[in-house]
């Protein structure tokens, strides 16, 4: 298979960052960082994200994609021991948002390679083996948490090999690389004349997502003086994301895209609410069931936007639109841990949820008002969940050529 060296890759990259996103938390709650110095570091990781999106293209289209990948490997591999060495929250903020780059330029390399050497006839084949992997591994590495006290260097280690060792297999495959691409241009107010409902979806799903990878394991720590809780919960939340992705798509395929978001959003809602309630002292077993429950409600709203979107693009525009969904995903990512880590500050860690409440609250009252002010064309035809899943997990196409034509449609979200 001319991608098993990259996936093996994959495997290992994820694992090591599946880790790192749980242990860092976890260890800042232990070292009496803020829960606003937490959320600020959340908030760092997304913004050298959103540069590395902005940014990864062009280095790709200057040396190509292995030399790009070995590069941001050996540096991403650099910064989780220099967490371990240096405990300090500035130097931890600047550190995140190094490994916000680095991997989103890996990513970029990873699903850009990915998409061609695939063919039409199995590209949904290895994109599903691909988006499972990903949500597989990063329950495995969160995992790993209970291996080491996080108090001691040796997680950072693990993290810091996995990472280095992903670029063995790819640099020594036999496999030919993929050719060297050209940069394309993120139009954001066209992306929104397209589809209000898809793009406000997405920002949101970065507001509250966003928030859930950097503060939820904090809240796990405070829930449980237990710390495997923080690896429990998080890897509970990742299956359940992981297990819904394909019958919540399936349904946006046969319902509607909307219904699905408003419904997405309002169990996600609810589920967050629960969360609140119960608050500190909930017991392991029922947050760790919530955490599920949440996981498999939030974390395919973005996928659903993202086929929303597609549903109402020409196809000169598939390009510039999973670009930009991806690029207002990670600008409220790095908005939302920090208006989360406020309300925790002001309020408990379970504020944490009541955030996320109130985004997904937000989203499901949006998307009724844009339904009762404009319905989708009866003839307008879905693109299928896996096709739609391909674009939302395929970030390569940010840099990819876009072919700019003037569309005069109205748009039918």
């Amino acid at each position: 298979m001319p991608v098993a060296a990259l996936l093996l890759g994959v495997a290992l990259l994820l694992t090591g960052q599946g880790l790192q996103g749980t242990l860092l938390p976890v260890r800042a709650s232990l070292e009496s960082f803020s829960a606003l110095s937490i959320g600020v570091m959340g908030g760092a990781y997304f913004l050298g994200f959103t540069f590395g999106c902005l940014k990864g293209g062009d280095l790709v289209a200057k040396v190509g994609h292995v030399r790009v990948f070995a590069a941001m490997t050996a540096i991403a591999s650099a910064a989780p021991l220099l967490h371990g060495l240096i405990l300090e929250p500035i130097t931890w903020t600047a550190l995140r948002s190094l490994t916000g780059f680095c991997f989103a330029v890996l990513y970029i390399v990873i699903e850009s390679w990915l998409n061609e050497v695939s063919t039409n006839e199995n590209r949904g084949m290895v994109f599903s083996t691909y988006v499972m992997i990903t949500m597989s591994v990063f329950a495995i590495g969160q995992m790993m948490m209970l291996m080491y006290d996080p108090l001691e260097l040796y997680l950072f280690g693990i993290v810091a090999v996995l990472i280095s060792v992903a670029v063995v297999p790819v640099v020594l495959s036999t496999a030919p690389g993929p050719q060297q691409p050209h940069s394309a241009k993120v139009d954001l107010r066209r992306l929104f004349f397209i589809s209000p409902a898809g793009t406000v979806t997405c920002f949101c799903s970065g507001l509250a997502n966003g928030a859930f990878w950097s503060l939820a394991p904090a809240v796990a720590v405070a829930v449980s003086d237990d710390l495997s809780m923080a690896a429990w919960f998080m890897s509970a939340s990742v299956i359940g994301g992981a297990v819904s992705q394909w019958p919540v798509g399936w349904l946006s395929d046969r319902v509607g895209r909307r219904p699905m978001m408003i419904a997405c959003a309002i169990f996600s809602s609810l589920i967050a609410l629960l969360i609140v309630i119960g608050g500190e002292s909930t017991s392991m077993t029922t947050f760790a069931i919530l955490g599920f429950a949440w996981g498999a409600a939030a974390f395919p709203q973005y996928a659903i936007a993202v086929a929303n979107t597609n549903d109402h693009a020409e196809p000169s525009e598939y390009v510039m639109v999973s670009s930009g969904l991806l690029l207002v995903y990670g600008l409220g990512a790095i908005v939302g841990p920090l208006i989360a880590s406020v309300a925790m500050t002001y309020a408990s860690s379970t504020a944490l949820y009541l955030h996320t409440a109130v985004v997904h609250i937000l989203v499901a009252i949006y998307i009724g008002f844009r339904t009762t002010q404009r319905t989708a064309p009866p003839d307008a035809e879905h693109i299928d969940f896996s096709e739609s899943l391909v674009a939302a997990r395929t970030m390569s196409q940010v840099y990819e050529e876009e072919t700019h034509n003037e569309v005069a449609d109205e748009p039918a979200t």
